[in-house]
């Protein structure tokens, strides 16, 4: 999918879209200051879904509630002694004494069974947005922009052979691709700084060595054409300031047509991530995040960095619960942190004939120049663990989507990241 239909759409109708579709050459320059410490936010190396459905008889979902406690669903006759096994050691650390257990009516199994039966016929509709493995209610979710179509995806998803009991319909705000952090000039470059590529602006992800090559990723749509490979250049902080290529594309897969589980009509991926390899290695802070003057305060000055010490796990998907609190550095609207929602939801994108396979959604503020920004859980002090590419959100700014970091590398092969 070329990218001028999919900009002139967006960047007229649409808030988060500013993030690929600004040319703002005079952003404020950052500042620099004294390192802001941080504690640590929330628990790592928590079991995935398919890990707990293999060690959990009757397992139906897992999140943390608004304490941090694992809570689970179980199906009627499951003991909760294997889940309480399973978390003894994360549970002990925090002085809890068993998971929390809730009536679960349906395995976690036979859930993502019917969401991905569901997604085939439900995202081919128009104006339907996600359908997710609920891990919060036990059952099938699926979004749509206006419940004027609800009758037609529940009517897909019985189509599919999911009971109707199972599924909920719910309005939701689109989701679009984010294309400051501004105008700082940044050697070695850092992950959530502005790149310029012709005509729009987004924010470096992560930087990552694949084989020998010093690369970044970022999102697939910030490329000159999204999938399939164009050697779109980049520039650092814009050509007009510094006119040198600092990088140039070299993976970003085509999106699919007619693949397994792709809905009618749609191009579907499981990562909207590219990679450019820097044209000069030194140019690559590998590991480092530029980190800005506080979470959620609208800060764009720039006072030190976060390092990655960690990656997310390579399942699909991702390992971070639902509950979990992340954050995003991105150009546009800085440092910003919230719960995930959601996990592992298959999504379709607003305006474009894009759908995106087991996409993770946090409550957290986004906004245009945004996409590609790194996702990251904070483990202690300054120290993070790496989670995915930030590239979408809703029209309010509230809630972003990122690719999980197994996502990604299932797509762009193995990284080095730190």
């Amino acid at each position: 999918m070329s990218h001028p239909s999919l900009r002139s759409l967006v960047c007229v109708a649409t808030v988060l879209a500013l993030a690929s579709c600004q040319n703002d050459s005079n952003p404020n320059s950052p500042n620099t200051g004294a390192p802001n410490a941080l504690g640590s936010q929330g628990p790592s190396n928590l079991p995935s879904a398919a890990e707990l459905d293999r060690q959990v008889p009757g397992f139906g979902g897992f999140f943390l509630d608004q304490d941090g406690t694992p809570t689970m669903y179980l199906t009627r006759g499951a003991s909760p002694a294997a889940a309480n096994r399973v978390f003894s050691g994360y549970m002990a650390a925090r002085g809890l004494s068993a998971v929390r257990v809730l009536q679960g009516q349906y395995g976690w199994k036979q859930l993502q069974r019917w969401q991905d039966a569901a997604t085939i016929d439900a995202l081919a509709i128009s104006g339907a947005v996600y359908v997710d493995n609920d891990e919060r209610s036990n059952r099938v979710t699926i979004g749509v922009e206006n419940l004027a179509v609800e009758g037609q995806v529940r009517a897909a998803a019985e189509r599919a052979g999911v009971p109707r009991e199972a599924v909920i319909v719910q309005r939701v705000d689109p989701i679009i691709q984010v294309a400051t952090l501004q105008n700082v000039v940044d050697r070695p470059v850092r992950a959530g700084v502005q790149i310029n590529f012709p005509g729009f602006l987004c924010s470096v992800g992560f930087n990552a060595t694949s084989g020998t090559q010093k690369s970044f990723v970022t999102a697939s749509h910030c490329t000159t054409k999204q999938g399939g490979v164009e050697s779109t250049p980049y520039y650092q902080p814009l050509q007009s300031v510094d006119g040198t290529v600092i990088a140039t594309e070299v993976a970003d897969p085509v999106y699919i047509k007619g693949g397994a589980g792709c809905p009618k009509g749609k191009l579907c991926r499981y990562s909207d991530a590219s990679r450019a390899a820097y044209a000069n290695g030194a140019n690559q802070a590998l590991g480092l995040i530029a980190q800005t003057s506080g979470a959620n305060n609208g800060s764009l000055t720039i006072t030190g960095s976060f390092s990655i010490t960690s990656d997310d796990c390579s399942t699909t998907g991702g390992c971070l619960a639902s509950g979990t609190t992340v954050n995003k550095v991105g150009r546009t609207t800085g440092w910003t942190s919230g719960a995930i929602t959601n996990t592992c939801v298959n999504t379709g994108v607003s305006g474009s004939r894009v759908v995106l396979f087991c996409q993770t959604f946090v409550s957290a503020g986004v906004g245009g120049g945004d996409s590609g920004s790194d996702v990251f859980q904070v483990t202690s002090g300054n120290n993070v663990k790496l989670a995915g590419v930030l590239w979408g959100g809703n029209s309010g700014g509230t809630q972003f989507v990122f690719s999980p970091f197994g996502n990604v590398t299932r797509e762009l092969g193995a990284l080095t990241t730190h």
